[in-house]
């Protein structure tokens, strides 16, 4: 598997017409993938109903990681592992870091957090 992982904070800026070209190509070759999570906080973040109408719109047009339970054993045992290492990581983005792991993908990020992660995993990152 590949392809490249978005969090949050590329999406938003994509949606709000930023250019983010690392996200604008995955996007041409079909190699955008979502995490669930993305989805809940995007919608969350989504005030005015058109805004929400086009986060349906990308949805119902992307990849969307699978989860089973085997991942979230995994996105569990990352943060542990973190922990031990001083680093403390959120479970929605730990949760994300592990969806690129899954996949061997890169991820897109504005967020040090996943720089962190990076330092210490296998997790290869791109400021989007």
């Amino acid at each position: 598997m590949s392809g490249v992982v978005a969090d949050t904070s590329v999406w938003i800026d994509f949606l709000r017409g930023s250019s983010v070209p690392a996200l604008d190509e995955a996007l041409r070759n079909s190699l955008a993938v979502l995490p669930p999570l993305v989805v809940a906080e995007l919608i969350t973040g989504a005030r005015l109903k058109n805004e929400r109408k086009a986060i349906e719109h990308l949805i119902g047009r992307l990849s969307v990681h699978e989860t089973p339970l085997i991942h979230w054993i995994h996105v569990g045992e990352l943060r542990r592992f973190l922990k031990d290492k001083g680093v403390s990581v959120s479970t929605p983005d730990s949760h994300v870091a592990q969806c690129a792991l899954d996949r061997d993908a890169i991820l897109l990020s504005r967020d040090s957090v996943f720089s962190h992660i990076a330092r210490l995993t296998p997790l290869r990152v791109h400021a989007g």
